[in-house]
């Protein structure tokens, strides 16, 4: 069993979690993701690593309660364990000696945004980052990226913490200003993702995205995290989750994440969730 050795609630939707796992912690990179599973017949649930502690031997999951596996991974509590902490999966986020890097995170997008960027930080890179959520609950990890990122923009749809709009806005307003970076790291749901994307393409900014939110069996075997990266198929748990943004085709994406709704709306109905 891989006990769970720290629980934080950041807000009504998203529990953060540190997880005993030796093996993950001692060789995972920023980038990469693990699977979990509660039990023998659990659903197998991908998670990108939100951080990790080597010497601790520990891994950071941060996950948001929206189905029923994860609703029932949100009452475990300190002492308590997954059957199975996979990893670490997926390729590691490509880096380059880039000067000054931007990251646009939606939602729980923040938490697999953490890493990468602390990763940065620590090879010289500066970095801002922008932080938006529906309202201020939803907002998580700010204080943490204060430790490294030279900027931290906080944007809310309600305009409850922070500015009011969209990460997206921030990004055009700060180029715009003049405000000059050599990469963009994007990550949150697709939609956020699509269209930061599409603003980055006209300012000419390299920007990566993660595919996580697609994910299922995460190992290339199930062909559900299927998506047309370039004009090429590639599988976003083996070949990814990090990829070119400007190349991937986030409709098709988006019609994918849609395919099992039916399926976990039955699950739900079935035990009473």
């Amino acid at each position: 069993m891989y006990k769970i050795v720290k629980k934080e609630v950041l807000n009504q939707a998203v529990i953060l979690m540190d997880v005993e796992a030796p093996y993950v912690s001692a060789r995972c990179e920023a980038g990469q993701f693990v699977i979990v599973r509660l039990g023998e017949d659990g659903e197998r649930i991908p998670l990108t690593i939100a951080d990790f502690d080597r010497e601790k031997n520990t891994v950071t999951i941060v996950f948001q309660t929206v189905g029923y596996s994860t609703k029932q991974m949100g009452k475990l509590e300190v002492g308590d364990g997954f059957d199975d902490f996979v990893g670490p999966l997926g390729k590691p986020a490509p880096f380059e000696k880039w000067d000054r890097v931007v990251g646009i995170a939606g939602g729980v997008g923040a938490a697999p945004l953490y890493p990468q960027l602390k990763k940065l930080s620590e090879q010289g890179v500066r970095c801002d980052v922008i932080i938006g959520g529906r309202s201020a609950e939803f907002v998580i990890l700010a204080e943490k990226f204060k430790e490294f990122c030279e900027n931290v923009y906080i944007m809310t749809d309600d305009g409850s913490l922070g500015e009011k709009g969209f990460g997206v806005d921030k990004l055009k307003e700060l180029v715009a200003n003049g405000e000059k970076y050599d990469h963009a790291i994007a990550i949150g749901p697709l939609i956020m993702m699509k269209f930061v994307v599409l603003a980055t393409k006209e300012m000419n900014l390299p920007t990566a995205v993660s595919l996580n939110p697609i994910m299922i069996d995460g190992t290339g075997m199930c062909g559900g995290c299927r998506v047309t990266v370039g004009g090429e198929t590639k599988f976003a748990c083996v070949d990814g989750p990090d990829f070119d943004g400007f190349l991937v085709d986030f409709d098709e994406c988006m019609k994918r994440q849609t395919f099992f709704k039916e399926e976990e709306h039955e699950c739900m109905m079935k035990m009473g969730e």
